[in-house]
């Protein structure tokens, strides 16, 4: 018997469709609680199988930077992620080590990125930071800031308090692929985007009122 014709478009058309990426690199189940909440239908896809029928799709992730590349590679992730935003256009957004994965390549390791933006993955380095160096980790509560307006941000909020847990950031973006920023030490990029692929280095599922809206918004892209 042969498998039943997807209607992508219809599917596209549905706000409460979102795949959510399992890399193996990090508990998603915060991500797909928080989703429930805001009353989508979130499914996880483990293998690139998963992404069939995928209209909107969440890349998380924690921990190390090749380690999270080589699952990339071994597991088939690139083609499939790539195709799926850059062919299909479908729209999607990286969190924490999910948006680095985005980037071109990291100081984490050797093993490149999805490319999917322009930009490189750095390590905090306060050597020019006059005072006491802050500790890395940057762990905890941290405002950002909209360099620009975009879709994630809603009624024009400007100024929002996210939860972050991190020793990289996102460096070499471009202005026009900047939409948020941080200060710890100096300020960093925390938020991309190109075109449909965004990107935050925040935990957004962790990040209670504002962590729901910015998620919220997405759905509605």
């Amino acid at each position: 018997m042969s498998k039943p014709r997807i209607d992508r478009e219809s599917l596209a058309n549905d706000s409460t469709a979102v795949t959510v990426v399992d890399l193996g690199v990090g508990n998603i189940g915060s991500i797909v609680n928080m989703l429930r909440l805001l009353r989508a239908r979130p499914s996880v896809a483990s293998s690139v199988e998963g992404l069939t029928e995928a209209t909107k799709v969440i890349l998380p992730g924690v921990g190390h930077g090749d380690h999270a590349a080589a699952r990339i590679e071994q597991a088939g992730w690139r083609k499939a992620l790539v195709d799926l935003a850059m062919v299909e256009r479908r729209a999607v957004l990286g969190v924490c080590l999910g948006m680095q994965l985005l980037l071109e390549k990291s100081e984490e390791g050797d093993l490149p990125g999805l490319g999917l933006i322009p930009g490189r993955v750095a390590h905090f380095d306060f050597a020019g930071v006059t005072g006491e160096a802050p500790r890395i980790p940057h762990m905890g509560w941290n405002v950002v800031t909209d360099v620009r307006p975009h879709e994630l941000s809603p009624n024009g909020d400007t100024e929002r308090r996210f939860y972050f847990a991190h020793s990289y950031h996102a460096a070499d973006i471009a202005s026009e692929h900047t939409i948020m920023q941080a200060q710890y030490g100096y300020d960093f990029v925390c938020g991309v985007r190109r075109e449909n692929v965004w990107g935050v280095q925040f935990h957004p599922e962790k990040s209670h009122r504002f962590g729901m809206r910015l998620l919220s918004q997405f759905l509605g892209v």
